[in-house]
């Protein structure tokens, strides 16, 4: 459910039209940008985004919109996004998701401090502690070996990790899942509660939750203390463009997390960024409920009618209470293609070459839709009929495609050395099989099913190495490997003794 706005607030978008009102005065502009608001723009990026971006793309610090009496239009924003999400401070991202990643791990996991992290948080994650020089201790996800789909962690996982890692200072989870399936935040929040961590959400795939009564809570409303999320995924700001969130509990010092936020904030930021998602935020406080009922009953009837595709399955809510799912979300169509006898590669493949109809992932298994705020039902109506047609004509009766049978938590993992002893190390590039006891330097992570066989720190087992090329073999992506063919890897020249 849309929370109130206590003080009316939330239909104006202070930011947004402070820079319409100072970009399009006709100011002489003896700064930067180069481009002077167009006029030295080269021609061709003119015409494909037109004078009024150019315009609106005002540097830092100009006076009435980002320095000024306070509050500024920008500290209004900033307050708008907080009060609407229910947070004690929000800080506009322009660097996505992976900005505010960076942020957390520099202001609860600085140097030698042990966290405990999801084994398959994003990767932006691993870089903030290769950064700050936190140790993680990792904690698996629920797994569906059928459908190559990592879920959330359990309450009970997140506690035999914290037990495993005396004295973390944080745990960091993902709900939602890129497939739009949420954990026990609630349940996760006290357990990392009662450890003394603070608890730390990554909800890039959920900027929406919380916003309707069909849609999972949000995880600050479930009692995490810090939550990421990627409003240009959904809510509709522009790409590159998030906001990270303070719980009121206090937990995070804020002080120390506006620190942070400084250190990896470039000193550029765009406005045409910030203005989107003060303008994002407005949508979604005021008029979010309306779309999103609008979108979700679209999404019932596409749903009905991709169901009823012989040898397709939408997978979603019949997940709900299974290990490492408490909800899931309706904006994400997942769909199983397996009893069609071909891959969601296939699948996916053919949607384009057809219909030039591009979905967000496709995998051995699955094709994944993302809608937004305001997905235009039309749109909808013609996937189902696009997706069925494709299905009808491609399908191979009797055939199934193969799953990936050996599932990724049981690898067994040693973290020889901290992330940010492996990534800044000397390191070299060797075979794969001449890799084996040798320190990775690489994340490396099979998509699907996204979860990272081998982080930096870790030692290469015979075992990962075999996974790994089953992977390749079965056709996933091999993610942040330097050699997609896995034939080669980074290690550290001179590597830790296994004894001590």
């Amino acid at each position: 459910m849309a929370r109130p706005a206590p003080d009316g607030r939330q239909p104006t978008a202070p930011y947004l039209d402070a820079l319409v009102a100072h970009g399009f005065r006709g100011s002489t502009r003896f700064h930067v940008p180069g481009h002077k608001g167009g006029e030295g723009a080269d021609p061709g990026l003119l015409h494909a985004i037109g004078e009024n971006a150019l315009l609106l793309d005002l540097p830092q610090d100009t006076e009435g919109i980002d320095i000024g009496p306070s509050p500024t239009p920008y500290e209004l924003a900033e307050r708008l996004a907080a009060e609407a999400h229910g947070a004690r401070r929000t800080w506009f991202l322009t660097n996505g998701a992976t900005q505010g990643n960076h942020a957390l791990c520099l202001a609860l996991a600085p140097l030698g401090a042990p966290v405990v992290l999801q084994r398959n948080a994003h990767a932006s994650m691993v870089d903030g502690l290769v950064l700050s020089g936190g140790v993680p201790s990792f904690v698996a996800p629920e797994y569906d070996a059928e459908l190559g789909m990592a879920h959330g962690v359990t309450p009970e996982a997140l506690a035999a990790a914290l037990t495993r890692t005396p004295g973390a200072t944080a745990a960091f989870i993902v709900s939602p899942t890129y497939y739009g399936l949420a954990a026990d935040v609630e349940g996760c929040a006290k357990i990392a509660h009662e450890a003394g961590a603070a608890l730390v959400v990554d909800q890039a795939w959920g900027p929406h939750f919380g916003f309707h009564q069909e849609l999972p809570a949000s995880a600050l409303a479930l009692g995490a203390d810090a939550v990421i999320t990627s409003t240009h995924k959904i809510v509709g700001s522009l790409t590159q463009s998030a906001m990270l969130h303070l719980a009121h509990d206090g937990r995070v010092e804020e002080a120390r997390m506006a620190r942070a936020v400084r250190l990896v904030r470039s000193t550029s930021p765009n406005a045409l960024l910030i203005a989107s998602l003060d303008g994002a935020r407005r949508q979604l406080a005021v008029h979010g409920e309306a779309l999103l009922s609008r979108t979700l009953r679209a999404a019932e009837r596409a749903r009905a009618a991709i169901d009823a595709t012989p040898g397709c399955a939408v997978v979603g809510d019949g997940l709900v209470g299974t290990p490492g799912v408490a909800g899931w979300d309706p904006l994400r169509i997942v769909i199983d293609v397996r009893g069609s006898g071909r891959s969601g590669y296939e699948v996916a493949g053919a949607l384009r070459a057809a219909y030039d109809v591009h979905v967000e992932l496709a995998t051995h298994a699955t094709l994944v839709l993302v809608l937004g705020l305001d997905q235009p039902p039309d749109a909808l109506e013609r996937f189902a009929h696009d997706f069925a047609e494709t299905i009808a004509r491609i399908a191979r009766p009797g055939g199934e495609a193969a799953a990936l049978t050996r599932p990724p938590a049981a690898l067994q993992h040693e973290l020889a050395a901290s992330p940010r002893e492996a990534f800044l190390g000397d390191s070299e590039a060797i075979a794969v099989d001449d890799a084996i006891g040798r320190v990775s330097c690489e994340a490396i992570a099979g998509y699907p099913p996204g979860i990272p066989a081998l982080l930096p720190g870790e030692r290469v087992t015979a075992e990962v190495v075999a996974y790994l090329r089953e992977l390749v073999t079965a056709g996933a992506r091999l993610h942040g490997a330097s050699d997609p063919a896995f034939e080669t890897i980074h290690v550290l020249r001179i590597h830790p003794d296994p004894a001590g």
